[in-house]
C-alpha cells in the first residue's frame, strides 16, 4: 500500500501541512494542491489512489471538484474523501450525491484521518484483487473490468460507489441485504455514515438505471431483482 498515491485539495495551509505529514509516514505519496481548478486538472493528468478534498476552496467548491472528477472515464473510479466544517446532514447527502466516498467533518483527529484513509485504499485493493466478472440479465448489462453499465445498450456513467453497491447487490441477487451490511461492506461502521448515505445512493442507481432493479424491504434493506416479476 506503500506506493499509494493520494491526492490533497485544502487551502489551509496549516492543516495541509499536518495531513501531508501524517500520510506520508504511513508510506503513502501525497500530493498537495489549494486550487481545486488546478487539482482536476492535475488528476486527471495522472493516476490517484483517493482524494482528500476540502468542501470551501478559494476558486471553485469541493463539490464542483467531485461533480467534474464524476464526469470523466479517467477519473470517476477515484475514491473522494470530503472534508467540511459543515455538519448539516443535507450537506453530507450532497456531497455524496455528487460522488464523494466519505466525509470528515472538522475539527477532526490525524488518528482518524489515517484510519480513514487506510480503510478506503484497503477496500480498493480488495475490490480490485476480487474476481472479474461480467453480468448481463433483461437489458443490463455490467463489465466489472471495463467498469461498465449498460442498460438496453445505453451506457450508464456511475460513481465508484455508485458501481461499487450495484456489484454488491447483484451478488447477492435473490437475497434482502441489510443496510448495515451495505454499510459494514462499502463504508466502515467507525466511519460514522448514516444508513441514509445507503438510500441516497440507491436513489441515484434507482435514477440512471430504473426503478426495476432495486426493491426495498421496508425497514430491512434492498433486494437486486434479476426480473420485474420477482416483486
Amino acid at each position: 500500500m506503500g506506493s499509494r498515491r493520494i491526492a490533497l485539495v485544502e487551502d489551509d495551509a496549516d492543516i495541509a501541512y499536518t495531513i501531508r505529514l501524517n500520510l506520508r509516514k504511513h508510506g503513502w505519496q501525497v500530493d498537495h494542491f489549494v486550487s481545486g481548478l488546478r487539482a482536476i486538472e492535475a488528476i486527471e493528468q495522472k493516476p490517484y489512489d483517493l482524494v482528500i478534498l476540502d468542501l470551501n476552496l478559494p476558486d471553485i467548491d469541493g463539490l464542483a471538484v467531485a461533480r467534474e472528477l464524476r464526469q470523466h472515464d479517467e477519473t470517476r473510479k477515484i475514491t473522494i474523501l470530503m472534508l467540511t466544517a459543515r455538519v448539516e446532514e443535507r450537506d453530507k447527502l450532497l456531497g455524496f450525491d455528487v460522488g464523494a466516498d466519505d466525509y470528515l467533518t472538522k475539527p477532526f483527529s490525524m488518528k482518524e484521518l489515517v484510519a480513514r484513509v487506510s480503510a478506503h485504499l484497503r477496500r480498493a485493493a480488495s475490490f480490485d484483487a476480487s474476481e472479474d466478472d461480467t453480468y448481463e440479465t433483461e437489458g443490463l448489462r455490467i463489465d466489472r473490468p471495463r467498469f461498465e453499465v449498460t442498460v438496453g445498450g445505453r451506457l450508464v456513467r456511475l460513481t465508484k460507489k455508485e458501481f461499487d453497491l450495484l456489484w454488491y447487490l447483484v451478488k447477492n441477487r435473490g437475497r434482502v441485504v441489510t443496510r448495515d451490511a451495505i454499510l459494514a461492506r462499502l463504508w466502515d461502521y467507525d466511519a460514522d455514515v448514516e444508513t441514509r448515505t445507503v438510500d441516497v445512493h440507491i436513489r441515484s442507481l434507482r435514477r440512471k438505471l430504473g426503478d426495476r432493479w432495486i426493491d426495498t424491504i421496508v425497514g430491512v434493506g434492498y433486494r437486486f431483482l434479476e426480473r420485474p416479476e420477482e416483486k
